[in-house]
């Protein structure tokens, strides 16, 4: 699995900027966003990246010149996005579990919402009736993603309103007189099968019926992105066509022509990112060879969390003896990122690179142990740019009293 920039680039970021570093390659985020573009261009399809894997102002630029939508889950997502320069009509907000007045707040800037529970559904039903166009997020009970921290759409979910109280939901349609546009269902992240998200519509298809004035059909994200080498991304052509065949059934039985939307974040900006780390010390552990690295879960947690697998590089030994090694962080947790990995020769000061960490890795950084979120880092045409500085003590202490 290799890094989709020459080391050179990477190793001279490491020496300009210092470690810990995350990289993104601009080419990369846009070659993913046009890939979903081609592999869905036989349907009527929006795409909206799907925020929260990476907010930096510069990543969500080059998504909107692209043409990309832009989907949000909080209020201040939202406000990031219209700093963006997205507009309204381009942004989705897809509530879980908020206070009413958020939402409120992003209807009133002309933003598409879509809502997850019957409670923020009267609310919004008694505050804006009919005159606002509105989303409603079902949970389909299926079970689908890589890892169930990750997987949004199964029955003891917390997400979306549960299809079997469809019946509840459209009473409280009925009340308001609500003009529903958008039924959306998101069910996991890691997809690999392509077909949950056919039985994803077919869930959709048995609702559609009670919404007389819908327009939409949201399917979500949670395109398969490989992060092991064996693994591979989800099938997009092999999906598409299923979905056409599906969508055109559908049409010529009801005469209904719906739009797909889709919210993919991981896919678009994942393997654009990387984060590299300097080694500060090793260690022999009887047989086990521990490399110690200037990063930790405070940088990366997936690992942690969701016992994730991001492949290692070592920049500055690439062809290195392979030798077995335990590379860990440096915070005052168990924080590894990998165990019994088989890497070149690993020497203190080697630069090594974490692959796939576009995607909730700086977003879900800390400053835990008080250290220091790192610098972020864009090439584009070959030219490395700063776009986040590395924090300092005066960060810690800022919103402090």
């Amino acid at each position: 699995m290799q890094t989709t920039l020459p080391t050179e680039l990477y190793l001279s970021a490491a020496t300009h900027f210092g470690t810990p570093l995350y990289v993104y390659h601009a080419e990369k985020i846009k070659e993913q966003y046009q890939k979903l573009k081609a592999s869905f261009s036989r349907l009527d399809v929006r795409i909206f990246y799907a925020c929260k894997a990476l907010t930096n102002q510069r990543i969500l630029e080059i998504l909107r010149k692209e043409g990309c939508g832009i989907d949000c889950s909080s209020i201040q997502e939202v406000q990031l996005a219209l700093r963006a320069g997205f507009q309204p009509e381009q942004i989705l907000y897809t509530s879980n579990g908020i206070a009413f007045e958020e939402i409120e707040e992003a209807v009133l800037k002309g933003v598409h919402v879509n809502i997850d529970s019957l409670s923020n559904l009267e609310k919004f039903g008694a505050r804006f009736g009919y005159s606002i166009p509105v989303g409603i997020r079902l949970r389909p009970n299926i079970l689908a993603g890589g890892n169930l921290k990750i997987s949004t759409g199964h029955d003891k979910s917390k997400f979306g309103i549960p299809v079997n109280q469809l019946d509840q939901l459209l009473s409280v349609c009925n009340q308001y007189n609500l003009k529903v546009r958008t039924l959306h269902i998101h069910t996991g992240s890691d997809i690999k099968d392509a077909g949950v998200f056919l039985d994803g519509l077919n869930v959709l298809f048995e609702c559609v019926r009670h919404f007389p004035e819908l327009q939409v059909l949201d399917l979500g994200g949670g395109f398969k992105v490989p992060y092991h080498p064996s693994e591979k991304e989800t099938n997009l052509r092999e999906m598409a066509k299923q979905l056409e065949t599906a969508m055109e059934e559908h049409r010529q039985k009801t005469g209904q022509s719906l739009q797909l939307w889709f919210e993919p974040g991981k896919f678009i900006v994942s393997e654009a990112g990387v984060l590299l780390t300097k080694v500060n010390v090793l260690k022999n552990n009887g047989d086990i060879r521990i490399a110690g690295v200037d990063t930790g879960l405070n940088h990366l947690i997936r690992p942690m969390m969701y016992e994730a697998y991001h492949h290692l590089l070592n920049l500055s030994n690439p062809e290195g003896s392979q030798y077995p090694y335990m590379v860990t962080g440096y915070i005052c947790e168990t924080d590894t990122f990998a165990e019994d990995r088989s890497l070149p020769e690993i020497r203190e000061g080697d630069v090594l690179a974490i692959l796939n960490a576009g995607a909730y890795g700086f977003e879900m950084s800390s400053q835990y142990n008080s250290r220091f979120r790192p610098a972020e880092v864009l090439v584009q045409d070959g030219k490395l740019t700063l776009i986040r500085r590395r924090e300092n003590l005066d960060d810690l202490l800022r919103s402090q009293v």
